[in-house]
């Protein structure tokens, strides 16, 4: 990765979104418009207690926020936050989309090199 690519990337955040669990999370935050501990871990194959240490997680990423909720805390994805992480991945994706255009123009050139390699090799077999 470029160093421009890289140091708009935040570690922390993607460690917090490369966990499938957290990534439903997420989902369901985003789908029911916020959500307790308890909340999402009856839609989570999760412990309570796992669903608010992935919470926290999120948190700390600055992916969700916590309102106090009578004896739990309500938690709402915080979209600016998200936005960012849309906003570096699309980055990430068009700087490897460009890696990957140019390994193409390489990959072309070496085949067509051998193959007029190839086919003077050919002909001048032939001349002899």
């Amino acid at each position: 990765m470029s160093t421009a690519v890289a140091g708009q990337v935040d570690d922390d955040l993607w460690s917090a979104i490369g966990d499938p669990t957290r990534r439903r999370m997420l989902d369901l935050l985003l789908v029911e418009g916020g959500g307790t501990a308890t909340t999402l871990s009856r839609s989570l194959p999760v412990t309570r207690q796992a669903v608010a240490k992935h919470l926290g997680v999120l948190d700390r990423a600055g992916l969700v926020r916590a309102t106090p909720a009578g004896r739990e805390r309500r938690y709402q994805v915080d979209d600016v936050q998200l936005a960012r992480a849309v906003a570096q991945l699309a980055s990430v994706g068009s700087a490897w989309d460009a890696r990957l255009q140019r390994i193409k123009r390489i990959a072309e050139t070496i085949q067509r090199a051998q193959q007029e390699q190839q086919e003077q090799q050919e002909q001048d077999g032939r001349e002899n």
